[in-house]
């Protein structure tokens, strides 16, 4: 029997994120990016060519697009990139920034000043059923360690008809942007990773990540099983990335 898409997604993501053994996951990714985030922000925008910006705000713009209005959430938010666009995008609406790593939040709290900022799990949301009319999550949930459960929380705390936004480095189908990811991931990113934030455990961590986490097709079906629905993507930039929109049926 063949396995079902989430059931798929599941096992690339739990590859993807082993965490090192006798250490439990949460808290081995959590110190990973507390220890990063000084240097983050300049990593993203120099491994990128800045071109993680352009992808930004697409992904923020298919929130807005498509989202009621309401409270909405950035999960995974790092240092906020997104939380700040959505706060210019929506100025009158509720934002929260919830991440698991309390120094990632600080260190970007001064982009959105009025977002509420919430140390979270994204397996276990502080956060009502229906609190949100929309959640978007930018290159964080090939890190969790239990994609279903993930997807799960977050249509939990989606209103019906909230939109769910995922913007991710998913494992490429496409044989030229295979080549792409693997040149990358073994030379750029723990290389020039490592090198200038000191931490090249932490970046290969990241490259296995990108390596075996869940195709876009995989991950579409997963959440087509986890109950979303009218699901549909967006590659970015010859599929290095792409923009995947899910909704809860009103």
């Amino acid at each position: 029997m063949m396995p079902s898409g989430s059931e798929r997604a599941r096992e690339a993501a739990a590859q993807g994120a082993a965490a090192p053994a006798g250490a439990p996951h949460g808290a081995t990714v959590r110190a990973m990016f507390d220890r990063i985030a000084p240097t983050y922000d300049v990593l993203n925008r120099l491994m990128s060519a800045g071109v993680d910006q352009l992808w930004r705000r697409r992904a923020v713009r298919a929130l807005v697009d498509q989202a009621r209005d309401g409270a909405l959430l950035d999960l995974c938010a790092g240092t906020l990139d997104l939380t700040a666009r959505l706060a210019q995008a929506r100025p009158e609406a509720r934002i929260v920034a919830c991440d698991f790593a309390a120094d990632m939040l600080e260190r970007g709290r001064h982009k959105a000043p009025k977002a509420e900022t919430v140390v979270g799990d994204a397996l276990d949301l502080p956060f009502s059923a229906g609190e949100f009319s929309g959640v978007i999550c930018g290159f964080g949930m090939r890190n969790l360690a239990d994609l279903g459960r993930g997807m799960a929380e977050v249509r939990r705390v989606l209103a019906p008809g909230g939109v769910f936004v995922t913007l991710e480095f998913f494992r490429p189908e496409r044989a030229v942007t295979r080549a792409f990811h693997a040149a990358y991931a073994e030379h750029v990113m723990p290389r020039v990773g490592g090198l200038l934030s000191g931490d090249r455990q932490a970046y290969r961590y990241l490259v296995r990540t990108m390596k075996q986490f869940a195709t876009r097709s995989e991950y579409q079906a997963a959440l087509s099983d986890a109950g979303f629905s009218r699901v549909r993507s967006t590659d970015l930039t010859l599929g290095i990335a792409a923009i995947v929109v899910a909704e809860v049926s009103p």
